[in-house]
Parts: structure tokens; C-alpha cells; sequence
């Protein structure tokens, strides 16, 4: 499979600065519930643009954040940085108190060989804490300027959900899964918190539609879209008088018993 967003895409510093501004409050709040994390060694995989490895270096002994193309992780922060694949890599240089994965188990379909070995690879008593999307709820839009832009960006949503995700390997409805997932794997005190708000277009939520749509460009045109509609969401996303629901944020916390 062919992860779905390329850090090496023109659009994916757009893309982490909007996951920053739409997910960072709920994770640094959910992030906080496991105790002081002084003293203690964190693997942030998945880093991304290094927002969340960033705020766990300002608090924690060690932060190590991986990525399998870090490009867009600064590497002068107060945090270690490491090239690696989740899938063929072994969890590097463990035990660990805590372990975070946001939006990256969803595109991977090895996820649950891979949460059941970020679980084996924490201290007794150590925490992992997975944040995913469930991205299959369908009508993300709650106001529009017209009918026709209404079923312009739900049909968008049917088309990545339906089509578009899955053919990559994704499943939208994971984030949903990863408490179960968690126990099977030995954890407990398992442990989910479910976040959504809506977005204005020209906002962070609604532009993610757009850099999504730019990165996945051709799928969507193998999809049936033509090169004029897909301009037309580009610009659709941007219009303040669009109302759109953010996907529903699923961040799950287990322990690996004391």
C-alpha cells in the first residue's frame, strides 16, 4: 500500500500546520491525564511536524520523535529525532512511559501488529496513547451557501471514505477499535475520549479538505471527478459562509499493568 500523504508533497507543511491547529488542544489535554512526565522517556512515532514532540520535550527526561520521512520535524527543539518505518522497523530503544501515535496507525494496515508492539514496548505501568479519526460518518457539512456546495464537499468526503482511503490501505473507522484493540493487547484502565467541532471555511478543519484534495489529486480524478470540480472544492473550502463538522478525534489511553 501507498501512504496516502507524501511529506515530500508540496502541500504537507500546509498539511501538519492545520493537523497542529485542529488537534493539538485535545492532545496536549489528553497528553497531561497520564502524570508528570518528568524524569520520564517518551516516543512520539508518527511525529509529523513535531507540535506534540515539541510539548513533550518542554516536560520530559527524553522525547525521541520517529517518522518515516521526517522531514518536516525540526531537529533542533529539544527532542531526538529518527528515520523509521513502524511497519519493517523494530520500536526503537525501548522501554518507554509513554507513547503516542496521532493520525498514523488509521493509514497502516499492519495497525494492530504495530499497537501490540508499541504495547510490549512500555515500562510497567507506561502509557500509550493512540488519537485517530473515525472518518465514516458521512455530511460534514452544517451550513453552506447553497445546495450545490453542501453536496460538492459531502460527495468529497464519500468519494475519500468510500473509495479513495481504503484503496490506500485506510480504515475509516479504526479510531473506534483501538480501545478493544488495546486490552487484547494486555493493556488496562483502557480508557477513550471523543472530540469534534466545526470549522469555518478559510479555517484550519475546512482547509484540510483542500491540501487533501491537492495530495490526492490524481486518485480523485481516477475516482470519476473531473479537474473542475475538484477546483471548484478548492475554493469552496475557503468561503467563511461554509460550516464544516471536523471528523470525530478518538483519543484512547492504555497502561501496561504495573
Amino acid at each position: 500500500m501507498t501512504y496516502s500523504f507524501d511529506n515530500d508533497d508540496a502541500e504537507a507543511g500546509d498539511r501538519h500546520n492545520y493537523l497542529s491547529t485542529v488537534c493539538d488542544e485535545f492532545t496536549f489535554a489528553r497528553l497531561a491525564t497520564v502524570g508528570s512526565l518528568a524524569g520520564r522517556r517518551c516516543l512520539e512515532v508518527g511525529a509529523g511536524g513535531g507540535s506534540v514532540a515539541r510539548w513533550l520535550a518542554e516536560r520530559a527526561g527524553q522525547v525521541l520523535a520517529t517518522d518515516i520521512n521526517p522531514r518536516h520535524v525540526p531537529g533542533d527543539a529539544g527532542y531526538d529525532v529518527l528515520r523509521h518505518d513502524l511497519v519493517t522497523d523494530p520500536v526503537p530503544d525501548p522501554p518507554w512511559h509513554l507513547i503516542h501515535a496521532r493520525m498514523v496507525l488509521l493509514h497502516i494496515p499492519e495497525r494492530r501488529e504495530i499497537l501490540s508492539r508499541l504495547a510490549a514496548a512500555l515500562t510497567p505501568g507506561g502509557a500509550l496513547v493512540i488519537e485517530d479519526w473515525d472518518t465514516s460518518f458521512g455530511k460534514l457539512v452544517l451550513d453552506a451557501p447553497d445546495a450545490e456546495t453542501a453536496d460538492l464537499v459531502n460527495d468529497y468526503q464519500r468519494t475519500m471514505i468510500q473509495t479513495i482511503l481504503p484503496s490506500r490501505g485506510n480504515d475509516p473507522g479504526w479510531a473506534t477499535e483501538v480501545g478493544a484493540a488495546m486490552r487484547a493487547a494486555g493493556l488496562v484502565d483502557v480508557d477513550t475520549e471523543i472530540h469534534a467541532r466545526a470549522w469555518r471555511g478559510g479555517t484550519a478543519g475546512a482547509m484540510l479538505i483542500e491540501v487533501n484534495t491537492r495530495q490526492l489529486w490524481a486518485d480523485f480524478l481516477n475516482a470519476g471527478w473531473s479537474e473542475e470540480r475538484l477546483n471548484a472544492l478548492c475554493q469552496a473550502v475557503a468561503d467563511p459562509r461554509l460550516v464544516v463538522r471536523g471528523h470525530f478525534a478518538y483519543s484512547t489511553i492504555g497502561y501496561r499493568p504495573a
